[in-house]
């Protein structure tokens, strides 16, 4: 097999490619004049739903069923909480970054316990728990936007080298993913209970352990965008993480990840994140109504998956 159709058996392949197409087409419109500014701005919007992609990419890899639906309440209580503490004090940064891991932890514990204890679905276990954790966010919120310090707010707003400095820290995020995946134990074990959590039990994989660990790293990863987003927009918002909860599920699916599990996609969340900011971005351009847009998006979409899909068949 040559190195080129070994490529385009990569299933993150399709998300790149439809990525590029899109940026390429607005570009062509704009003749150019946006393409910097285009691609930073992807690349920063794209963080942000790659940090939640990352986190709900694990929980999808541990099989049918497993979705945490909790990403967006955490985002929104992490980055009100934070922010708060911090109270616009640039030396408040880590003890506010700090307590945005704790609720993570908390609310992934919190999770897990709703999922183990009551033996109820994922989906309803992280479903119900994310009432509680935006109503515990409306409570600290009370209507009052307050300001990130101010070196954390301009840290997340500039660039280094032309790259946004979110992006880079979804970048160090994902190589820290990718490690966890190809080259430790605990990947092989989450892959191995997504293709057969029986046959993991009887192969002595610790599966409870596994699948704790599992939501605890998405529910932190939700906690550290809603930190990141909250300084970046300058305060944060009680629907600030609304966006994020279909968002974290699209990416990963339209990433490569497979949904029925065992099978993780960290280069495929990239791809799919840019390409969810640049096809709204590209129908904008074209100045199309809203109500064009949503079923241009969707059409898209659909028709990336399926081809990533059809693909992949092909090349078994």
């Amino acid at each position: 097999m040559t190195p080129l159709l070994r490529l385009f058996g990569k299933p993150w392949i399709w998300s790149w490619l439809a990525a590029f197409i899109v940026w390429f087409l607005t570009i062509m419109v704009t003749l150019g004049a946006s393409t910097l500014g285009l691609s930073q701005a992807a690349l920063t919007f794209a963080a942000f739903s790659v940090i939640v992609g990352i986190g709900q990419m694990f929980v999808i890899t541990l099989g049918p069923g497993n979705i945490d639906l909790s990403v967006p309440a955490t985002m929104t209580l992490a980055g009100t909480v934070a922010l708060k503490l911090m109270n616009v004090e640039n030396g408040m940064i880590l003890p506010g970054f700090l307590v945005a891991i704790v609720i993570g932890f908390v609310v992934g514990l919190g999770n897990y316990a709703l999922i183990k204890a009551l033996r109820i679905p994922p989906i309803i276990a992280t479903l119900s728990m994310s009432f509680i954790v935006q109503s515990a966010a409306i409570w600290t919120n009370r209507g009052l936007r307050i300001k990130p310090p101010s070196v954390l707010a301009e840290f997340t707003t500039s660039h280094t080298l032309g790259v946004p400095n979110v992006a880079i820290v979804a970048l160090l995020i994902s190589l820290l993913a990718w490690f966890l995946l190809e080259k430790t134990i605990y990947g092989r074990w989450i892959s191995a209970i997504g293709q057969s959590m029986p046959a993991a039990r009887m192969a002595g994989i610790p599966v409870d352990g596994t699948r704790f660990v599992t939501y605890l790293f998405c529910a932190v990863l939700a906690s550290v965008a809603g930190y990141l987003l909250a300084c970046f927009s300058g305060g944060a918002a009680l629907n600030m993480g609304s966006e994020y909860l279909l968002m974290s599920i699209a990416v990963v699916v339209i990433g490569g990840t497979a949904v029925a599990g065992g099978d993780s996609n960290v280069p495929g969340i990239w791809g799919a994140s840019l390409f969810m900011f640049l096809v709204v971005s590209m129908l904008n351009t074209y100045g199309l109504g809203a109500g064009i847009r949503l079923i241009m998006t969707g059409l898209i979409i659909i028709s990336v998956i399926m081809l990533a899909g059809g693909r992949r068949a092909g090349m078994r």
